[in-house]
C-alpha cells in the first residue's frame, strides 16, 4: 500500500500529526505498537480540557475521531525497518507487511528505564513496580496530587540536587543522595534556605503496597514517610529507526532527541519527528503541539515539493 505519509507511533504526537494530514485529505497511515509512554499513569494532568482523565481514555477517543476521516488508516503493529527509496520511503512491519509513503513522521516516543547506577538492581525493580503511581518523574504532571505530604527526590545525577528546589512548592522535600557527591556549598545553602533536607544514607527499600508508596527505608534502618518519590528515568528511543534512517540526534539529561527544524523536519529530507523524541522537554501537551507542527510541515512539503 502507498500513502502520502506514514506516521510511526499512535500516541498524542502521532495522532495529532495524522489528523492534520487527514483533514487535508491526504492518505495517511498511523502504525502503532500500542505501548504509549504514559500507559503506567492512571491520569493525565495539566492539559486543559483533559485534566484528570486516563491517558488510555484520551487516546481511545482521539483514535476514534481520527478514524472518522476517510483518508486515515490506523494499523496495529511494530515497525521493524524503514529506508529511503527513489520516491519516498519503504516501511516494513515486524510481521512482514510492507508499505510505502512519500513522507515519514517519527512519533514512536521513548521508553523509560528506572535509574540503575547506584540504586542497585533490587531497588530499580521496586521503582519500576510503582512507576506512574508512587514513583514519579515530573512535578508539573504529578506534584499537585502528592501535595502537602513529604516528598522525596532520588538524586541519581549531580544536576538533580538543585532540581530538588522545584518540589518545595508541593510539599516538604528530602533530597536523597544516591551515590553522587554532596551538592556544593552554594547549592546546599539554597536547599537549606528552602527547607530541603539532605540525606546521604542510601535508600534500601520502598514501603507500602505497590503501586502506591507510603515511605522509604534507608540503609541505616530509618524509615521516612513519603507521599511521592520523584526520580529521573533513563529514556531511550523505542525503536532504532532514527539511526537506521540517519537522523541527527542529540542527548542531554532528559535523554536523546531527534534534531528538527521549526516544521519538525529532521536532518533527513522527507522525515519528520514529533513528540518526546523531538525535543528535550517532555509533556503530553507539548507532544500534541509538536505533532500538529510535524503534520502541517509534512503537508506543506507535499504541496510545495520541499
Amino acid at each position: 500500500m502507498h500513502f502520502d505519509a506514514i506516521v510511526v507511533g499512535g500516541s498524542f504526537a502521532g495522532l495529532a500529526a495524522a489528523m492534520q494530514l487527514a483533514r487535508a485529505r491526504r492518505q495517511v497511515a498511523v502504525i502503532d505498537a500500542g505501548q504509549p509512554r504514559n500507559r503506567f499513569s492512571p491520569a493525565l494532568h495539566g492539559m486543559p480540557g483533559q485534566d484528570g482523565r486516563s491517558p488510555a481514555a484520551i487516546l481511545g477517543e482521539a483514535r476514534a475521531q481520527l478514524a472518522t476521516y476517510p483518508a486515515a488508516t490506523l494499523i496495529g503493529g511494530e515497525v521493524a525497518t524503514a529506508a529511503a527509496t527513489s520516491d519516498g520511503f519503504l516501511v516494513q512491519l515486524a510481521d512482514g507487511r510492507e508499505m510505502t509513503a512519500a513522507r515519514l513522521i517519527l512519533a514512536h516516543g521513548l521508553a523509560d528505564a528506572m535509574p540503575g547506577a547506584g540504586t542497585g538492581r533490587k531497588l530499580a525493580a521496586a521503582l519500576a513496580d510503582r512507576w506512574g503511581h508512587g514513583v514519579l518523574h515530573c512535578p508539573y504532571c504529578h506534584g499537585y496530587e502528592t501535595a502537602g505530604g513529604p516528598l522525596g527526590v532520588l538524586a541519581t545525577r549531580p544536576d538533580m540536587a538543585a532540581h530538588a528546589l522545584l518540589f518545595t512548592d508541593w510539599g516538604p522535600t528530602t533530597l536523597l543522595l544516591d551515590a553522587i557527591p554532596a551538592p556544593d556549598a552554594e547549592t546546599a545553602a539554597r536547599l537549606a534556605a528552602a527547607g530541603v533536607t539532605i540525606e546521604t544514607v542510601p535508600v534500601a527499600e520502598l514501603l507500602g503496597p505497590a503501586p502506591g508508596l507510603a515511605g522509604i527505608r534507608l540503609a541505616d534502618g530509618r524509615e521516612l514517610p513519603m507521599t511521592g518519590l520523584f526520580v529521573a528515568p533513563e529514556p531511550a528511543f523505542t525503536t532504532p529507526l532514527p539511526g537506521m534512517l540517519g537522523c541527527r540526534t542529540e542527548t542531554g539529561p532528559t535523554g536523546p532527541w531527534i534534531a528538527t527544524d521549526d516544521w519538525g523536519l529532521t536532518s533527513v529530507p522527507g522525515v519528520y519527528a514529533a513528540g518526546d523524541i523531538a525535543f528535550p522537554m517532555h509533556n503530553a501537551s507539548l507532544a500534541l503541539a509538536s505533532g500538529v507542527r510535524a503534520g502541517v510541515g509534512a503537508h506543506r512539503s507535499l504541496v510545495f515539493g520541499v
